[in-house]
């Protein structure tokens, strides 16, 4: 049972992984992989929380879940602010903002 969690964890990192690097264009996407990402480490940590028997894990994965959500905020408060700005969310709009 928990070889599979284990590998459903991985699978979920790496599609994650996958799409942070296949998306060149919206950057609502890559917010969401990168979310995804978060949320598999998560489930790695309760999963081994519940294995070793420490809620060490959980207590982490709730540290995690809560910069997750302060991320997310915040990403989105600059991707409103970019779109105000230049009228698109692509990633070469925000690479624009540099200069």
């Amino acid at each position: 049972m928990i070889d599979k969690l284990f590998l459903c964890c991985l699978f979920l990192f790496v599609l994650s992984l996958l799409g942070i690097i296949l998306n060149r264009k919206n950057l609502i996407v890559t917010l969401i992989c990168i979310e995804m990402a978060l949320l598999a480490v998560n489930l790695n940590f309760i999963v081994h929380s519940v294995d070793l028997d420490d809620i060490l894990g959980q207590v982490y994965a709730l540290c995690i879940i809560a910069l997750g959500a302060a991320e997310s905020a915040l990403g989105l408060a600059i991707l409103i602010c970019l779109f105000k700005v230049r009228g698109d969310m692509t990633l070469h709009s925000a690479i624009l903002l540099k200069h």
